[in-house]
């Protein structure tokens, strides 16, 4: 019983980290997250941090793949609901995107996506994690599509995989202009132009 529950104590510990971590470094950026100001929002002593993570880098290579796991849950909740058509699982999904990033007041932002443009030229190993996540995350927006293509809803004259990369990069560049506008504007318009245009059958 007293190993169950110093486990669960560990992971509890553990996950408390991961949360605080991700919640500065989303805002501030990796270079601006301090190990102190993690521990102090959770107030975990320092030996206690390096039990769990071995340096800062491995720290955030362990918050991305905690951030990876809740999107990919967040894109099989709206992308996966066979009950709507292909394409109204994107429209949706985009409703709910457009909603978090204005309950956020615009601020921000996707944290593959800020951690994308901060650390692909600082950090291999998070390049490639940040890479594998956001194929991950294309390759889902892929199978959508494609459907939709199959189902006669969405334009078929463009492969499926082009039109999730378009898709992908389109919502991460209009996020990141939003961001700076500290409105939702952008991202509204590249809504309006992806399902107005290029992905209207």
């Amino acid at each position: 019983m007293s190993r169950e529950i110093n486990t669960s104590t560990k992971v509890v510990t553990k996950n408390a980290l991961l949360e605080a971590g991700m919640r500065i470094m989303i805002e501030k950026g990796y270079s601006n997250t301090g190990i102190q100001e993690v521990l102090d929002a959770t107030n975990v002593p320092k030996g206690s941090f390096y039990y769990y993570f071995d340096s800062k880098e491995d720290f955030a290579l362990q918050i991305i793949n905690y951030f990876d796991l809740a999107a990919q849950e967040f894109m099989t909740k709206y992308l996966d609901n066979n009950k709507l058509s292909p394409l109204e699982r994107l429209k949706l999904y985009c409703q709910e995107k457009r909603k978090m990033l204005e309950d956020d007041h615009c601020r921000k932002g996707c944290l593959i996506g800020n951690l994308s443009q901060e650390m692909a030229d600082q950090s291999e190993v998070l390049r490639a994690r940040l890479e594998e996540a956001l194929t991950k995350s294309r390759n889902r927006l892929a199978r959508c599509i494609k459907e939709g293509q199959e189902k006669g809803e969405i334009n078929s004259s463009l492969d499926h995989i082009q039109l999730a990369e378009f898709f992908q990069s389109g919502m991460h560049g209009a996020v990141m202009r939003a961001k700076t506008t500290k409105t939702a504007a952008p991202l509204q318009s590249f809504f309006d132009i992806i399902f107005g245009q290029v992905l209207k059958a």
